[in-house]
């Protein structure tokens, strides 16, 4: 973490995975997440479509929780997110209603959790994608890339 920042919420309890797969692969010090949503504990603070049942505020904010989620798995697999370098690249899934167009904005609530945690080097490039659905009715769906500081 970059010393001059200070996290704007405190990491969730590590997720547990809700099928066959890992929440963190890591190869040669690149750290790949699975995809995460806003479920904390098993329960969903939003559900439904960003646009149509949800509004952009409520998008960000679900979309902070699941890269806290995601993060959460990174500190788990790495030791602590002190071990983590930068975040290298994010992927955001958007349930969305067909006429949405604000996806980047809804993902600006992610964003905003990775640069509070690590400053310039959680800024990473991102791709904000619109979709009809998402498991079980989640708004956003997020996975990182990021990389493991050289010891």
């Amino acid at each position: 973490m970059d010393d001059n920042q200070k996290p704007i919420t405190p990491l969730p309890p590590t997720p547990v995975p809700a099928g066959n797969y890992v929440p963190v692969r890591e190869i040669a010090g690149v750290l790949y997440t699975a995809g995460h949503t806003s479920s904390v504990q098993g329960n969903l603070e939003y559900r439904g479509r960003v646009g149509e049942q949800l509004t952009v505020a409520e998008g960000q904010a679900a979309a902070a929780t699941a890269v806290l989620n995601c993060l959460a798995s990174l500190a788990a697999h790495a030791g602590g997110l002190d071990r983590i370098s930068e975040i290298v690249s994010m992927t955001g899934y958007i349930a969305a209603g067909s006429d949405f167009t604000d996806h980047p904005l809804v993902m600006n609530g992610a964003s905003e959790v990775l640069v509070s945690y690590f400053g310039e080097h959680g800024r990473p490039v991102r791709a904000a994608v619109g979709v009809s659905s998402l498991p079980d009715g989640a708004p956003v769906e997020i996975s990182l890339i990021a990389s493991r500081r050289s010891s």
